[in-house]
């Protein structure tokens, strides 16, 4: 009875290894993949309607249209400059970036926290969640979930690769 207790603890703790391990690989090959620079050209929402969106704690989705994002993978930082001429608040920021394991039903997410030049947070550790809907050499997709009037309402975010 001992060794087969035995047997089934090791193939338990070889089943979770190969597991952590596939993730492992994935993130590390997303974020090879996430490396440079990305220009966020599209930001649609899952209803039809004239919405005031504020993305982030920042500025409006239509100043965010248009934006450059570069990510730096091996120290999961990276910067975004809001560019739009017309926007009251526009330039560099700093965020520290991660790719969380995968939810129970295997889907990614993108998380990222404002961070100042010296890597502090900018807002008291609070961070964004994002769906990590696609990403390949070229394009990237981000869905984010929020609450309006009480119900969900997705924000969904395309960049392509500069």
């Amino acid at each position: 009875m001992k060794k087969l207790m035995a047997v089934l603890i090791v193939v338990l703790l070889a089943s979770c290894n190969a597991t952590q391990q596939a993730h492992n690989k994935t993130v590390i090959s997303a974020k090879k993949t996430l490396k440079g620079e990305w220009s966020l050209d599209k930001i649609t929402y899952d209803r039809s309607g004239i919405f005031d969106v504020n993305l982030y704690g920042d500025a409006s989705a239509e100043c965010f249209t248009g934006s450059t994002w570069k990510f730096i993978p091996n120290n999961n930082t990276g910067t975004y400059a809001v560019n739009q001429s017309s926007c009251t608040s526009t330039g560099a920021r700093n965020f520290r970036f991660t790719i969380p394991k995968p939810e129970a039903n295997g889907e990614y997410s993108f998380m990222f926290k404002p961070i100042n030049a010296k890597k502090k947070s900018t807002n008291n550790n609070a961070g964004y969640r994002m769906a990590l809907q696609h990403l390949d050499d070229a394009t990237m997709t981000w869905a984010m979930t929020v609450s309006l009037e009480g119900k969900p309402f997705v924000i969904t975010m395309n960049f392509n690769k500069l």
